[in-house]
Formats: C-alpha cells, sequence, structure tokens
C-alpha cells in the first residue's frame, strides 16, 4: 500500500510539472510574438484626435510585448497643437525608447511630435519647422513656445532653435534672425546638431542606431481610429453641429418626425460619438446634452408658452457642447459659428417650406375680408362644437368643424393631431379650443 501511495504522488508531480511547462511555453510564445522587436508607427497627413489615440494604442501595446524601440516616420504640415501635445506627453511617459524619422516634413504641430523622440533623425531634404500658431496671439504662442522648449530640453536639443520654431521675435544670428519663423533643412539641422543623423531610409536609422537585426512590426490605425480622427477634425466637427442644429429646426417647424430630425440627430450622434471615443467628452457631457434636449422637450409640450425649462435645456446643451472641446475658447467659438450658420440655413429654409404644397394644405388659404373682420357674429356660432385636430396645436393649428378648416390656437398646452376638441370661445378672429374626451362628445 505505502509503494501505491509513493506512486501516485510520483505521478502527480510528473502531470503538474507538464503543466507548468505547457503554460510557461503558451505564455512565452505570447510575450515573444513583437517582444524584442521595432514598432513602426506612421504619422501621416493631419494631426487630430484619431491619430492621438492611435500613438497612444500603440505605445500601450509596445509596453506590453515589451518592444525594443518605437520608431515614428513622420511626415505631415500639422494640424491640432492640443493633440500633438497630448502625443507629445505619451511619448515622453513611454517606457520603450522613442526614435523619429523625419520623411518629408514635420512642421507645426508634426515639430513638436518629432522633438518628444529621444532619437531624431532625417531623410535628406525633408524639413522641420514652422511652428507659429494660428491665431498669433502672446498668450498661445507663450505657451505653445514653453511646450517647445521644455520638449527639446528634455532631450538635450537647443532650446533657442526650438523656440524660434514657434515665435518670431526670437533672435538666434546667423540662424534665424528676429521677425522670422525658423525651419530647418536635414543638412540644416544635423550642422547645427539639432538631430542626430541624416538617414535615406527606416532601416538606415535603425542601424545607425543598433537595432538593425530587430524584428519590424508595421503598425496602421484601425477603422475607428480613421474615423474618429475625420469626425473631431474642426471643419467636419461645426458642420456636424450645423446639420444637428439645422435638423432640430426644421423638425420643429415641420409637421410629423421626417429626414430633418434624423439627420439632426444623426449628426449630433457623431459629433458626441466621435467626441467620447477620443476622449475629448466624457458621459457626463452625453448625459449634460441629453438633459437639455428632455427639457426642451417639456417645455414644448407640457409646459405652455417658454420660460426656466426651455432656457435651462439650451444652457445644458450649449455648455455640453463648449464642455466637448479641449478649451473652453474653441468650443465657444465653434458654437458662436454653428449657431450663426444654422439661423441662416433655418431662415432660408424657412422660406422656401412656405412655398410648399404641403405647408398650404396645413395652413388656411382664404382671406379675412374686413367686413368679417368688423363683424364675427358668423364665427360666435362655432361656440360648443366640437372638431377634429387636423395638425398638432403648439399651441395653433388646424381643426376641422362641420367639414370646414378653421384656425385655432388652444389655452396653451399641446394638442396632439385627431384629437377631438371643442370651441369654448371666440375672441375677433382668435377661436379658442380645448381637448374633450369622446365620451363627452358622444352625450
Amino acid at each position: 500500500m505505502p509503494a501505491l501511495f509513493s506512486w501516485i504522488k510520483v505521478k502527480r508531480e510528473l502531470v503538474t510539472a507538464v503543466i507548468v511547462c505547457l503554460f510557461i511555453g503558451w505564455l512565452g510564445s505570447g510575450l515573444s510574438q513583437g517582444a524584442g522587436a521595432v514598432w513602426v508607427v506612421p504619422i501621416h497627413g493631419t494631426v487630430e484626435w484619431g491619430m492621438s489615440g492611435f500613438v497612444r494604442r500603440a505605445v500601450r501595446d509596445a509596453e506590453a510585448q515589451r518592444a525594443a524601440v518605437i520608431l515614428l516616420e513622420i511626415n505631415t504640415f500639422g494640424g491640432r497643437l492640443d493633440a500633438a501635445t497630448e502625443i507629445r506627453d505619451t511619448l515622453l511617459s513611454s517606457r520603450v525608447p522613442v526614435a523619429a524619422m523625419v520623411t518629408e516634413r514635420a512642421w507645426s504641430a508634426g515639430a513638436l511630435i518629432a522633438l518628444a523622440a529621444q532619437h531624431l533623425a532625417m531623410a535628406p531634404g525633408a524639413s522641420i519647422g514652422a511652428a507659429e500658431p494660428q491665431p498669433a496671439e502672446e498668450k498661445i504662442i507663450s505657451a505653445v513656445r514653453g511646450e517647445f522648449e521644455a520638449t527639446a530640453q528634455r532631450w538635450g536639443r537647443d532650446v533657442e532653435i526650438a523656440a524660434a520654431m514657434v515665435d518670431r521675435d526670437v533672435d538666434i544670428p546667423g540662424i534665424s534672425p528676429a521677425g522670422k519663423i525658423l525651419t530647418l533643412t536635414a543638412e540644416r539641422a544635423k550642422e547645427l546638431g539639432f538631430i542626430d543623423l541624416v538617414a535615406s531610409s527606416s532601416e538606415e536609422v535603425l542601424q545607425q542606431l543598433g537595432y538593425s537585426s530587430r524584428e519590424m512590426v508595421r503598425l496602421t490605425p484601425t477603422a475607428a481610429e480613421m474615423a474618429v480622427g475625420f469626425l473631431t477634425q474642426p471643419l467636419v466637427s461645426s458642420l456636424l453641429l450645423v446639420l444637428g442644429f439645422t435638423g432640430l429646426v426644421l423638425e420643429v417647424l415641420t409637421p410629423g418626425f421626417g429626414i430633418p430630425g434624423i439627420v439632426g440627430g444623426l449628426s449630433l450622434l457623431l459629433f458626441f460619438g466621435g467626441r467620447l471615443l477620443t476622449g475629448l467628452a466624457g458621459w457626463e457631457v452625453i448625459i449634460l446634452f441629453a438633459a437639455g434636449l428632455i427639457l426642451l422637450a417639456v417645455e414644448a409640450f407640457l409646459i405652455p408658452g417658454f420660460g426656466i425649462a426651455g432656457l435651462a435645456g439650451l444652457a445644458a446643451i450649449f455648455a455640453s457642447i463648449v464642455l466637448s472641446y479641449s478649451s473652453s475658447t474653441a468650443g465657444l467659438i465653434s458654437l458662436n459659428a454653428a449657431l450663426g450658420v444654422t439661423i441662416l440655413v433655418a431662415a432660408l429654409a424657412w422660406r422656401y417650406i412656405r412655398k410648399t404644397s404641403t405647408w398650404r394644405r396645413l395652413i388656411l388659404s382664404t382671406s379675412l375680408r374686413r367686413e368679417d373682420a368688423d363683424d364675427d357674429s358668423g364665427r360666435q356660432g362655432l361656440v360648443g362644437k366640437a372638431g377634429r385636430a387636423l395638425t398638432p396645436l403648439r399651441p395653433a393649428g388646424i381643426v376641422e368643424i362641420d367639414g370646414k378648416r378653421v384656425d385655432v390656437v388652444t389655452e396653451g398646452g399641446f394638442v396632439a393631431r385627431g384629437t377631438t376638441v371643442e370651441v369654448i370661445s371666440v375672441q375677433g378672429n382668435r377661436v379658442v379650443v380645448r381637448p374633450i374626451r369622446i365620451d363627452e362628445n358622444t352625450d
């Protein structure tokens, strides 16, 4: 019996050892995929929030896979400074060394990204600089210049050269006279010691940095990252706001729910969805916007007139839009521009809507003669009569009474289309109605 127990113990230890070896082998194979490799990250096109998310993902994955180095291939005219600043922070905090290869140009926001790399190379004929912010206000220039100087200082690069790329007041004798924004060619940057080397290809950069034998893993943005980048571009964001506001306004002006409401809703969904995915806006902003819509709906359908609920709804919607931008200034500028264009488009659309056959069917086309206006005895006969609402009464609309279309108003509340109403008073041309129950009308 002791021999049997001893044999079972040995078998159990063998099985445990095999399982442990298999697990270690599986874990090692998972870590070895991309481990010690060179992760190549393209920085091409406009710098925007989609690119920021892409770089953030690339750095996170490179750290998880224990990459040897991250190589940025940069070719950009620039873009959003706030997105470039976030990319810069991501690169500086990376636990994996970062190298940058400027293949053609790194201008404006692209120059800040290039300076954030520990090793900086440029291809022959490439250029870097031209980073004066727009608008070129003193406060903005000072902030951007500070970012460039701090980033250059991080890796021991000339701080004054970095500052001259942003501020035209910087005077560097023999390099950048006052009144000019500095842009350096690859050869000039190497001559000044501002970059580490001039190389014709990424492979040459890796060879000179000592990574020539490493596997290269090339990353590309996902479809979602490219879509988010497109949606968060300033022009596209403003267009989405205009379409959203205009769609909602036209939906209010026209009966029923149709294309304007759908287009407006989808536009606002894309606007906030893109910002939510990039981290520009959190769920609190989405909730604030939804609360604004609910307050406006309450004001329109439950509370007569336009008061506190309506004003609070507008304030919540406007605040949510401003908070979805990286700065309140950028949010206010975009909001004001969108409102201005929306008012213009809505006014032009309203002029067209009033001429359509659909709108004519919803309003009274007959004119009131002077003698009819002076004598409302005929309309007094409507008091006490019941009719059916042909259109929603908000509070004005059309009601059919005795087979005739009558322009009416309610006491202040909203009445849905098809509701049975009763005329309670006639004041000149003003016919006032209220909804009644079906059983009241059948007595």
